[in-house]
């Protein structure tokens, strides 16, 4: 069959890798894709060689690697204890430690309303000396979620609490105590999340090393951030990449790339968080990708955006960058 024709290999695909291949062709180009592009853009094809994680491993692993209350970074010892549970399953660690983090993230957001519903009862039990942790092991929820719980109870506004959690010195001594122990219990709800930013921004850069080597034309999320404040006021479309070529991955057309510092696990809020991404994209440039530092399983469905891993690239750096911050 021609790409056109039934049983392509786009499938469900077809109307976006269409939209992907002619989006040079129209005559008002979407946003930050130039009007003159020298020279033409060309036909790239390459292959990228995928391994992704089967969905039943995935739920498998999941029910064995998280506990109760437990959101924070995990000490060595545990560390070498899920790296033992998941020893008969063909998923590695780096993989099994970032679908925890997607387990818990899910966790936290489905269980706002619960702990919020009981944001008295845990201002109760925290002002007669219940300590945050052992609330959050209660609620099964992200210790500082919780400790915002208990703010609110205490009837102070959103905005309050956002200048208290990011000036606890105007907090008295025991909840300035109980806060910085929430902090550090928690990966998930944590106010400080620029080390995470750091490694997705130097993850971001490699992937453009990459697909320069490559002799693949783009633009960075940046420059079309900037373009579109000025003109938009706002950023509306910004891909990680746009490409300038006709780029053709695995044989399926791919217009844009946007990089996920992270585990592509099948659960729901993730995916439709991502897809909500996605559809912004293609509605404006057609298929693209999404690549997943730490791959993604087989269970994960996206309409519009070919799923691919990181190993083809070369991520020494990002490795070192990992380690030495650890």
């Amino acid at each position: 069959m021609n790409e056109t024709g039934e049983g392509s290999v786009w499938g469900k695909d077809e109307q976006t890798c269409l939209r992907a291949i002619q989006r040079f062709e129209t005559k008002n180009r979407a946003m930050g894709i130039p009007e003159n592009i020298d020279p033409e853009p060309q036909t790239i094809e390459i292959e990228w060689p995928i391994s992704p994680v089967p969905l039943n491993v995935q739920k498998a692993v999941g029910k064995l690697i998280v506990k109760r209350g437990e959101f924070g970074f995990l000490e060595e010892e545990r560390v070498d204890e899920i790296a033992k549970i998941i020893e008969e399953y063909p998923i590695g660690l780096e993989q099994a430690l970032s679908l925890r983090a997607a387990i818990n993230q899910e966790k936290s957001v489905y269980s706002h309303r619960r702990i919020m519903d009981r944001k008295k009862d845990l201002r109760r039990r925290y002002d007669d000396g219940t300590g945050i942790l052992e609330l959050a092991k209660l609620v099964d929820g992200p210790p500082v979620n919780v400790f915002r719980a208990i703010l609110t109870a205490r009837n102070h506004s959103k905005n309050q609490i956002k200048i208290m959690l990011k000036e606890p010195n105007r907090m008295n001594e025991r909840d300035q105590e109980q806060f910085r122990i929430a902090e550090e219990a928690d990966r998930v709800a944590n106010v400080d999340q620029s080390e995470t930013h750091l490694a997705a921004d130097l993850f971001e850069d490699i992937l453009c090393d990459h697909f320069e080597s490559l002799g693949v034309r783009f633009r960075r999320q940046g420059e079309l951030s900037k373009e579109q404040i000025l003109s938009e006021g706002r950023p509306v479309r910004t891909p990680d990449l746009l490409f300038l070529d006709d780029l053709r991955i695995n044989g399926i057309p791919c217009a844009w790339i946007d990089a996920k510092h992270f585990f592509g696990s099948a659960l729901s809020f993730p995916r439709k968080k991502t897809q909500k991404q996605v559809n912004r994209y293609t509605e404006a440039y057609g298929q693209g990708a999404i690549i997943y530092r730490h791959g993604f399983c087989d269970g994960l469905h996206l309409r519009g955006a070919q799923k691919l891993d990181a190993m083809p690239v070369d991520l020494s750096r990002l490795i070192e960058h990992n380690e030495s911050r650890s």
